[in-house]
C-alpha cells in the first residue's frame, strides 16, 4: 500500500484528497480479494460487486481506482496483465442530468443561520461565505494558505484542479468575515493553513468531507430543508443564477475557473431564458 500510494503522488501527480479516497477503497477492497497472485476475473467482479452496493453512486470512480491499482501491479509483477480487462465499465452518460442548485434567497438564508458568538461559528461563517460567494470547492478551501489573501488588492489566490494559481475577487463580506477569524477565532498556531480545527491539536482539516459537515451543521442549524448535502450545492447554485440573471457561459466559466467550456456547457440546461429563445413549437397537436 505504501509503495502505491507514492506511486500516485510521484507518477501520477495524485493530490493528497485523492491519495485518500483511492487508499480508502483499496483497503476496504484487500480483504475481499486476498493475494493478488491468486486473483482471476470474477474475483474481481464479484468483489467490485459488494463495494459498489456499499457505496451507491460512486461506481464509475470504483472503476478508475481498482484499474488503477492492478495496473501498478502489473507493473510490478504481482498481477496478470490481463486482469486490467476484467473489472467492467459502468455506462454514464454526459449531460443527462440536470445540475442540482438552489436559488439566491436560500442561499442568503443559509448564511444568515451562521451565528458568530463561538470561534469556531466564526470559521465557519467565513467558509460559507466563500463557498457562496465565489464557488470555491471544498478542497479549495481545504488547502488555503494565509498567503494566498493580498489585502492590498483584495484578491485571493486559489489553486484548483490543476494546481494552476487564479487570482479572484475578494469580496467585502467574505474579506471581513475572514479578517473577523484571523483577528479573534483562529487558534494561534505555526501553520500555514488558512483553516484550521477549533479543537487542539489545532491541525488542518483532513479532507474536504470536513468542509461539507460544516455546510450541513449550519443548514441544519437554520432549519433549511430540500437543500442537498455536500459543499458543491453552492457553486452550482453560484452558476445556475449568474446564467438567468443574464451572464454569459464563457464569464460563468471564468468565475468557476473551469479549464474547457465543455465543463461549463452542463449549466446551459438550466438557462431557461435563453432556451424559450431557441426552444421550437410541439409537432402537431398541442402536448398535455
Amino acid at each position: 500500500m505504501s509503495a502505491y500510494l507514492a506511486w500516485l503522488k510521484q507518477h501520477r501527480g495524485a493530490t493528497d484528497e485523492t491519495i485518500r479516497r483511492y487508499r480508502t477503497d483499496i483497503r476496504r477492497l484487500m480483504p475481499m480479494l486476498g493475494e493478488p497472485s491468486q486473483w482471476d476475473a470474477a474475483g474481481l467482479r464479484s468483489a467490485f460487486q459488494r463495494r459498489s452496493k456499499e457505496t451507491p453512486g460512486s461506481e464509475s470512480l470504483l472503476v478508475t481506482i481498482m484499474r488503477s491499482y492492478i495496473r501498478f501491479l502489473v507493473v510490478r509483477g504481482e498481477c496478470r496483465p490481463a486482469l486490467l480487462h476484467a473489472v467492467p465499465s459502468v455506462q454514464r452518460y454526459r449531460l443527462s442530468t440536470l445540475p442540482r442548485h438552489v436559488d439566491p434567497a436560500t442561499i442568503e438564508r443559509i448564511i444568515a443561520a451562521c451565528p458568530t458568538d463561538r470561534p469556531v461559528e466564526v470559521r465557519d461563517k467565513a467558509i460559507i461565505l466563500l463557498l457562496a460567494r465565489l464557488g470555491l470547492r471544498a478542497a479549495d478551501i481545504q488547502n488555503m494558505r494565509l498567503d494566498d489573501i493580498d489585502w492590498r488588492s483584495g484578491h485571493l489566490t486559489v489553486k484548483g484542479k490543476t494546481r494552476r494559481p487564479d487570482r479572484l475577487p475578494l469580496p467585502q463580506d467574505v474579506g471581513d468575515a475572514i479578517l473577523a477569524y484571523l483577528a479573534a477565532a483562529r487558534p494561534k498556531a505555526a501553520e500555514e493553513h488558512l483553516f484550521l480545527r477549533a479543537q487542539a491539536p489545532f491541525r488542518p482539516f483532513r479532507s474536504s468531507a470536513e468542509i461539507a459537515g460544516i455546510v450541513a451543521r449550519t443548514r441544519d442549524r437554520g432549519g433549511i430543508e430540500g437543500v442537498p448535502t455536500g459543499s458543491h450545492i453552492f457553486r452550482h447554485s453560484l452558476a445556475t443564477n449568474l446564467l438567468r440573471a443574464g451572464a454569459g457561459l464563457e464569464s460563468v466559466g471564468t468565475i468557476l475557473r473551469h479549464s474547457s467550456p465543455e465543463t461549463t456547457a452542463i449549466y446551459a440546461k438550466v438557462d431557461l431564458p435563453m432556451l424559450m429563445k431557441i426552444a421550437q413549437p410541439w409537432p402537431g397537436e398541442q402536448s398535455c
